[in-house]
Order: structure tokens, then sequence, then C-alpha cells
């Protein structure tokens, strides 16, 4: 891995994560987005950080990768799961230790934090090579299957 470094991500950041957004959502579940309401999306959750934040990996002044992290409170716990969404990593550098920055990035302020009681994300259930990278940095599959209803 070349000189990458981690960055909470600023609202002039916004354009590149929409495009990274509606590139992996093309790329993962071949899921048209319009990139109108994603960049409003980013843009929001940059301007709220209440809803969450992102995080960028970048060698020197380009972005290579990103995650942005949600918030779910834990009645169970008496804490705060953060979830991990929206994972992108260029394609020429994947493979090549990124996300493991991030995560690792995520799993420091975590433990900063305090009241993280556990880090959490979901992957689209035919995405084998994102479900052994999460495994290999030791995350576990949970008990749990998603539901939605859309509105």
């Amino acid at each position: 891995m070349t000189d990458i470094r981690i960055d909470n991500a600023q609202l002039d950041d916004a354009e590149a994560i929409a495009r990274f957004n509606v590139a992996m959502a093309q790329e993962t579940e071949d899921k048209p987005l319009s990139l109108d309401v994603v960049r409003r999306g980013v843009r929001r959750l940059l301007e709220q950080p209440r809803y969450g934040r992102y995080l960028l990996a970048k060698d020197g002044d380009n972005i290579v990768g990103q995650l942005m992290l949600t918030y779910e409170w834990s009645d169970w716990r008496d804490g705060m799961f953060w979830w991990i969404q929206s994972v992108y990593i260029v394609p020429s550098h994947r493979r090549t230790g990124i996300y493991r920055a991030l995560y690792r990035r995520v799993q420091d302020e975590a433990r900063k934090v305090g009241e993280v009681c556990g880090v959490r994300l979901y992957v689209e259930v035919d995405n084998a090579p994102a479900k052994a990278t999460y495994e290999s940095l030791g995350m576990q599959r949970c008990h749990y299957d998603m539901y939605e209803a859309a509105l």
C-alpha cells in the first residue's frame, strides 16, 4: 500500500462520494441510482453529522476509497452500534489494504468513544469477495436476516 491517509469527508468531497456510491450500486447490485438523488443524500449527511459521516482513503489528493458510518442505539446493550455502509474502493486500488486501513480507523475511533458496543455492516448476498474481506478482518456473520418496507 502506498502512503494512504484516512480523513473525514468534507462538503467539497460530496461529488466524488456520490459518484462512488452510484458506481458501487451498479457494480454490486446491478442497480442504477440517480446521481442527483445520491448527491443530495451525500450532501445532507455531510451537512448534518447526526446522520453519520464518511471516511475517505486518499492517495495524495486522490480519493481512492470510502465508507460511511451511521449510528444505531441499542437499548439491549446500552450502547451504540456503528454501521459501515457505502464501501467503495476504486478498482485500481483494490486488494492493496485500503479497506483494512479504513476499518482499522473505524475500530480505533469506536474504542476511543467508549459507548460503541459494536460495528456492523450488511453485504449483498452474492458479494463473496466482500464477505471474505470482512471475515479476514475478524467480522462474523450474525444470525439476523434483514427486511425492509420501502416507503
